[in-house]
């Protein structure tokens, strides 16, 4: 067991991200060794689903802190999410509106209010808290969003928007269009 995690550990440094940066480079350069360990605390599953919604809704269950993608054959894909801290949790139903890859990101000025030391403005890149794609959600300033920060992935420390790990962020990316409707509840 101890050979088999020391070569799935070489083999995750050897390949670098699985997802490529803005100026198309990847590899170890865009992340800690220890960043593809992270990234699978919860790992993408397929799960059952009887709770309804049409085939490429997404609901987002933010009590168990997690993202379904309906699939329509009795199944979804399970996504583990970070969620708003108390104070910051919301329900509804939003749609996405515009998708970003490796999208600026602007703290809205209630978040400066809170938070003056911010950046006023942060291009896309690795460092950018909105990661490597973002999903927004109609008019509101919540989005499902990347993160530069996966050990986040699981926990309720958000200001509102859904966090995913940044590779399950470019798969249901991938997934959705323009339109989607998704659902937040408790």
């Amino acid at each position: 067991m101890k050979a088999r995690s020391f070569f799935f550990a070489l083999a995750m440094f050897a390949a670098g991200s699985a997802t490529a940066a803005p100026d198309g480079s990847s590899g170890p350069a865009w992340g800690d060794f220890l960043t593809g360990f992270r990234q699978a605390a919860i790992p993408k599953q397929t799960v059952q689903w009887k709770h309804g919604g049409r085939p490429g809704d997404i609901v987002i269950a933010t009590s168990v802190r997690r993202l379904y993608y309906v699939n329509g054959d009795g199944t979804a894909i399970e996504y583990g999410v970070g969620v708003g801290r108390q104070g910051f949790t919301w329900s509804g139903v939003k749609i996405i509106s515009r998708k970003r890859e490796w999208p600026d990101w602007t703290p809205p000025a209630q978040m400066l209010q809170r938070r003056p030391d911010l950046p006023r403005h942060m291009k896309g890149g690795p460092d950018n808290p909105l990661g490597a794609r973002a999903m927004y959600l109609g008019s509101s300033l919540y989005r499902i969003h990347g993160s530069n920060e996966p050990d986040t992935i699981g926990q309720a420390v958000s200001s509102g928007c859904i966090r995913m790990t940044n590779e399950d962020v470019v798969d249901l990316y991938n997934r959705v269009r323009v339109g989607t409707k998704v659902t937040v509840v408790r």
